[in-house]
């Protein structure tokens, strides 16, 4: 009598032989896309964690065309979003690289190659000199990819630095903040830049010219502590976290739940702390008419 069974080990010779086909194909079809697909086509929004065209984003100047979520920008994309074209970057001051031998896992010294090989400016602060929409202005922004934007000697001197030439040349100042907050690695120096920055707006505000602040994600610690909280005006992207302290050791040290978004820049701005919520698209036309405001001299 015949049977229809199969023979256990050819069942299993001829599944393994199957799922090795089916391995390969799916290998190689993997193998392809990885290939001829670029690593940066897409770029994941932070906020709706939805998959973008990298072009639709940077067409959108970094915002998410779903949910409007503001994406980090460095100093670059600042310039050439804000400033009219034809703008010049001022020179960056020097400093003692590394005034106290600090080290940790590695040296600060080699910390701060790592961060210049890896960004187009040689600290977290970068100013120009240009006009924006022909208002003439001098414009700094700290990029947070540089050691989180930390405010160091660097970024105090160049603070400086660009407030006198906006004394100079009789225009207003604006600064785009993002930062952690002090540098770590330098210690009572990088306290120190608050005071310094302090005194050079007090300069800026005698010689009769405005100081325009746009609070970008994250403005926290000693810069919200001093130059970032200093201006005539301040203005916040969307979403912006602004604050001192993180909100974990504000809960820990009060002991009391804290309000929904209380550090987010819509807060801020219900509470007084901020003047302006802009979009990021309308961010240089607000920034013209408030320069036109605020540098126009009455006439007799």
């Amino acid at each position: 009598m015949g049977s229809d069974r199969v023979d256990p080990t050819a069942q299993k010779n001829m599944a393994s032989q199957g799922m090795s086909w089916i391995t390969k194909v799916r290998n190689s079809l993997g193998s392809l896309g990885k290939r001829d697909t670029p690593d940066n086509l897409w770029v994941k929004c932070p906020g709706c964690q939805e998959m973008v065209f990298t072009q639709a984003w940077q067409d959108n100047l970094s915002v998410c065309p779903r949910c409007a979520y503001h994406g980090r920008i460095g100093a670059q994309a600042r310039f050439s979003q804000v400033l009219d074209p034809g703008f010049a970057i001022l020179t960056a001051p020097s400093v003692p690289e590394n005034p106290l031998n600090f080290r940790d896992s590695k040296k600060y010294s080699d910390r701060l190659k790592a961060a210049r090989a890896a960004n187009p400016y040689p600290d977290a602060l970068t100013a120009a000199e240009g006009a924006i929409d022909g208002q003439p202005v001098v414009l700094a922004v700290q990029d947070f990819a540089f050691m989180g934007g930390s405010m160091g000697m660097a970024v105090g001197e160049a603070f400086v630095r660009a407030v006198e030439r906006a004394i100079e040349r009789r225009c207003g100042f604006v600064m785009f903040t993002a930062a952690g907050g002090a540098r770590m690695q330098e210690g009572i120096l990088s306290l120190m830049q608050m005071p310094k920055t302090t005194v050079a707006l007090r300069r800026l505000s005698r010689a009769g010219l405005p100081y325009l602040v746009v609070l970008t994600d994250p403005t926290t610690g000693g810069v919200t502590a001093s130059y970032a909280m200093l201006g005539d005006v301040h203005i916040a992207e969307p979403g912006a976290l602004i604050g001192f302290a993180g909100q974990r050791v504000i809960r820990d040290t009060i002991r009391e739940k804290l309000p929904e978004g209380f550090q987010r820049a819509e807060y801020l701005r219900e509470h007084g702390m901020v003047d302006l919520v802009v979009d990021r698209h309308e961010l240089k036309a607000t920034l013209a008419r408030l320069l036109d405001y605020l540098t126009r001299k009455d006439v007799a």
